[in-house]
């Protein structure tokens, strides 16, 4: 196996490992919006931005899991 290879496999290895994960914060805005119409929040880009720093400013957020 390539040393490539074998660093792919670990990394692999290592975002799967217990009490580990992946956050996707790729959701478009369409996906976005749907959400947050059916609680009552703008539909607008600076409610998006501002959902989008809570998630990634909240504090511990890596421990929950």
């Amino acid at each position: 196996m390539t040393t490539y290879a074998q660093e792919l496999r670990n990394t692999a290895k290592a975002l799967v490992g217990s009490g580990k994960g992946i956050l996707a914060m790729d959701e478009s805005n369409g996906t976005c919006n749907k959400r947050f119409e059916v609680l009552g929040i703008p539909t607008t880009e600076a409610s998006r931005q501002s959902y989008r720093e809570l998630i990634l400013t909240t504090p511990g957020l890596s421990e929950l899991y």
